[in-house]
């Protein structure tokens, strides 16, 4: 400390963590506008939401895209789309992080090519890539290939960055979407880790690094980590990750060098805890939840994006997004947080819950490498069972009062709220052309991609060098990059891979999962059980039969299994199929398993088309008579225009009474069928 800080009482500050907001909609221009916005507004770094089609690696006129294009980010076709995303933004100077998994290395590759046009020394890029392809098969959903195959993209990104991007992250270990799917912290810290050791054990065994080089790839592994409102908790989950994480790398990898052992981490804070109901109670769940990242100085998040206060409702604007970084700003920058240590250093109550989650935390560890590691655990499907099962208790701890959510479960209560009096208004929407446009310039790309002024080689001999790398033992970066050179599109590098590797469906963890509410007598799931007894016998069916949908792109699949699992505990025959389903898919199985019920879970906004594409072909079928049920993040106007286009009933999150809306599908079977309804269930 200077004399004149002493005399001022003032402290040297540590540097702020990076500072992003997760961005990205309808368009490259557009998106490109929204990122030159919020860094003249302080935003220390880029946070690339990706949409549904370009994750998933399908160009924006496929048929499953139908519905998804620029929803909940931005489309990213080809080298053009990735030049005008970063159009006047120097990528030498940026730190970006790319929320991206299945399509992890195709992206990297239009960024390293776009920062080549841009004159960049790609050496000195840095960033982040997500790529944990583990937790997309546990909870996300938007894996495309095979475990093994799948390995082998994120171990080739690894090794390559290490040896030409070296400032690089080419892998972000991401626990965040295993809490929203229900992980308890010894889950997250378990399942987080275990992927971690699968990836270095991969990498580590292609025979790309060198013995003495295994140091500098364990500095470039990065960890996306959630946190939650328990922040005690969530704090001492933070310090439990750097000291497993310390241990593995000395111990399992032998690396030395405490820099290259440190747990590096960025963060989101939660969003599965957002409420639809006085959503205005979100931003005070915000704060505590990067506190729990933020106040530990040996546990800090180097970068930080927040969720907007209305992300229960939709899509955040702009003005919303700028609240949630002005809520790191008055942190970092008006209070004293900086300018100490570790405020928790000795404290015994912080060390003995440390203490408990690295025991247990390391005890679940072992368990998942006597199976064989993580994407053994993946394939027999006992990593996503147990998640089902985790969030299946929460759900049910939250239904009977013993987790109290203020708004939603106690303190119901509410003034008017003024952010919410134009509901419609208070959320953004993305204009339905935009699917149409984007559609047609990608059109536009294809037949002119060789001309001036790209002259883009033709692309069929990147891509058969691209297939013939991957029936190989080759690194596929190199091959990438000259399909990003040739104009190659997502869905024609992504589907010449299918060809090769072919496409998995990953474990539902529905059948598996344990009872999570008890049925006694008197109990509400009893008084279901009755009702759904009572309505087959009376339509003469053995059971009630309903199938839970997951139409389009959407992974967010948490809300369909705890559907699934309480309609099979209240007696219903469940047939649910998994995710990234077409309309057509949908109708067939409902038609085929002749359900007296068919539910839609959709959390991507794209409702508005695929919601009546089912009902239509439902009717085609001659199965209109079915009852169709729509849930997830569904915006009040869209909600009537479902309801007046033949929905039999619409769920939001503010519904969290899971048995209830049980009972819900039932009275709408009965209705359908001209039953009289159960006023009193027997």
């Amino acid at each position: 400390m200077t004399e004149r800080q002493a005399a001022d009482g003032q402290r040297a500050k540590d540097r702020p963590w990076l500072m992003r907001t997760y961005a990205g909609h309808s368009t490259a221009e557009a998106s490109n506008e929204l990122y030159r916005r919020n860094l003249a507004k302080g935003q220390t770094g880029l946070s690339v939401a990706f949409d549904l089609p370009t994750q998933t690696g399908y160009d924006p006129d496929h048929i499953l895209a139908r519905g998804e294009v620029g929803r909940v980010g931005v489309p990213v076709s080809h080298l053009g789309d990735m030049r005008r995303l970063f159009q006047d933004i120097p990528l030498e100077q940026m730190n970006t992080s790319m929320t991206i998994n299945a399509t992890a290395m195709w992206l990297l590759a239009l960024y390293q090519v776009v920062a080549e046009e841009q004159g960049a020394d790609i050496t000195k890029l840095q960033g982040t890539t997500q790529n944990d392809i583990v937790k997309e098969y546990l909870s996300r959903g938007t894996h495309v290939f095979p475990p093994v195959p799948s390995l082998r993209l994120t171990t080739d990104m690894i090794t390559y960055t290490v040896n030409h991007i070296p400032k690089w992250n080419p892998i972000n270990i991401c626990s965040y979407h295993l809490q929203e799917a229900g992980a308890t912290p010894v889950q997250e810290i378990a399942y987080a880790m275990s992927t971690a050791i699968a990836v270095l054990d991969a990498v580590f065994a292609s025979g790309q690094i060198a013995e003495d080089r295994k140091g500098e790839v364990v500095a470039r592994i990065s960890f996306f980590v959630n946190a939650g409102v328990r922040f005690i908790e969530e704090m001492c989950k933070m310090r439990a990750f750097g000291r497993i994480w310390d241990k593995i790398t000395r111990e399992r990898y032998g690396i030395e060098d405490p820099k290259q052992r440190r747990f590096r981490y960025g963060v989101q804070v939660n969003s599965l805890g957002l409420t639809e109901a006085q959503p205005e109670n979100n931003v005070q769940r915000i704060v505590l939840e990067m506190l729990a990242v933020t106040l530990s100085k040996d546990a800090r998040a180097r970068a930080v994006q927040l969720p907007a206060w209305n992300e229960a409702l939709g899509l955040p604007r702009p003005w919303d997004q700028q609240w949630s970084l002005r809520i790191q700003q008055v942190l970092a920058h008006e209070s004293d947080l900086l300018e100490y240590e570790d405020i928790f250093e000795g404290s015994h109550v912080i060390e003995a819950k440390v203490t408990e989650l690295v025991e247990e935390s390391l005890a679940e560890i072992d368990r998942i490498e006597a199976m064989g590691g993580a994407m053994a655990a993946v394939e027999s499907g006992y990593l996503k069972s147990q998640l089902v099962s985790s969030h299946a208790e929460r759900r049910g701890r939250i239904e009977g009062g013993t987790d109290k959510i203020v708004g939603v479960n106690v303190f119901q209560s509410t003034e008017p709220n003024p952010l919410t009096a134009d509901l419609d208004a208070a959320i953004m929407t993305v204009d339905p052309a935009v699917e149409a446009r984007v559609i047609s310039a990608l059109g536009t790309w294809r037949d002119t991609r060789y001309q001036p002024p790209f002259n883009h080689p033709r692309p069929c001999k990147a891509l058969e060098r691209l297939k013939e790398a991957a029936k190989g033992t080759d690194n596929l970066m190199e091959a990438t990059l000259e399909c990003a050179r040739a104009g190659v599109t997502t869905g024609e590098w992504a589907g010449a891979l299918r060809e090769v590797f072919g496409e998995f469906r990953a474990p539902t963890g529905v059948s598996s999962a344990p009872v999570a509410v008890t049925a006694e007598e008197g109990t509400a799931l009893a008084l279901v059980r009755r009702k759904v007894e009572l309505t087959a016998k009376e339509l003469g069916a053995g059971n009630l039969r309903f199938l839970v949908g997951k139409p389009g792109l959407d992974g967010h699949s948490n809300g369909a299994e705890q559907i699934a699992v309480r309609a099979r505990d209240a007696g219903f025959e469940v047939v649910y199929q998994g995710i990234r389903l077409t309309p057509e898919q949908i109708v067939d199985a409902a038609v085929a398993e002749d359900v007296h019920a068919v539910g839609l879970s959709i959390l991507s906004g794209s409702h508005a088309q695929l919601v009546p594409d089912v009902l239509e072909k439902m009717r085609t079928a001659g199965a209109g008579d079915i009852p169709v049920i729509a849930g997830g993040i569904i915006p009040n106007a869209d909600a009537e225009q479902l309801r007046a286009a033949g929905v039999a009933a619409v769920f939001t999150p503010k519904d969290f009474d899971i048995t209830g809306i049980i009972g819900r599908i039932v009275d709408e079977i009965r209705k359908a069928n001209k039953l009289d309804p159960l006023e009193v269930p027997a």
